[in-house]
């Protein structure tokens, strides 16, 4: 009778033993699964950090290669800005609201001119020799225009003196009227972007140019 007594307390000191283990080999699988986990994680984590990091790294080299370009464009063009729009003017009379130099390599510039009556107009003038290579009438902005006449009604700054005036920051390879909130030129040379007054001529650095302020900054 003790015998079996002995026995049966053998037998269930086993069976909690090998419970008491059980539970311990379940614990470190579950350890185990928690830790694939956290590193899984990690791993995605790590990532998702060096995509962003490549993708940040391909738009600072896009930037790059857009002021180089815009260098590159400036400094084959033998008629400035201010030359274009004079030139436009004098194919097409009236206020000249915008010069752009095109970036397609032609080598055009770009003139908007405003009639008296409304109209809008682009001039396309050689930024080579300085001749106008034709010029039509471009109806769908003839709202914005108006706009821009009334925008420019009493300056004593125009066009081409805002690109005179800006010039002193870099090459001119943009002027256009900017109206959002007090009317300024804004002009774009290839060393940022500049506001030019309408009344004084002053020019001031572009506060939203923050792109050219960082890499300035580089």
């Amino acid at each position: 009778m003790k015998r079996n007594i002995v026995i049966a307390t053998v037998a269930a000191a086993a069976l909690i033993g090998g419970g008491t283990v059980a539970a311990y080999a379940a614990a470190g699988d579950d350890d185990g699964a928690a830790t694939q986990r956290q590193s899984s994680v990690r791993v995605a984590d790590d990532r998702d950090d060096s995509a962003d990091d490549t993708a940040e790294d391909r738009n600072d080299d896009r930037d790059d290669r857009d002021d180089d370009g815009t260098e590159v464009r400036s400094a084959a063009a033998k008629i400035t800005a201010a030359d274009a729009v004079a030139a436009a003017l004098k194919h097409t009379p009236g206020t000249a609201v915008g010069a752009d130099l095109d970036d397609d390599g032609s080598q055009v510039w770009e003139v908007s001119v405003v009639k008296g009556d409304g109209t809008d107009h682009d001039v396309r003038v050689s930024a080579s020799d300085g001749k106008v290579l034709g010029a039509h009438r471009d109806d769908d902005d003839d709202d914005d225009a108006r706009k821009d006449l009334a925008a420019l009604k009493g300056a004593d700054v125009d066009a081409r003196e805002a690109a005179v005036a800006a010039a002193a920051k870099g090459t001119v390879t943009d002027v256009d009227l900017d109206d959002d909130g007090p009317a300024a030129w804004s002009v774009e040379t290839t060393k940022g972007e500049w506001k030019v007054d309408l009344g004084t001529g002053k020019v001031t650095q572009d506060h939203d140019d923050s792109d050219h302020d960082d890499r300035d900054d580089d």
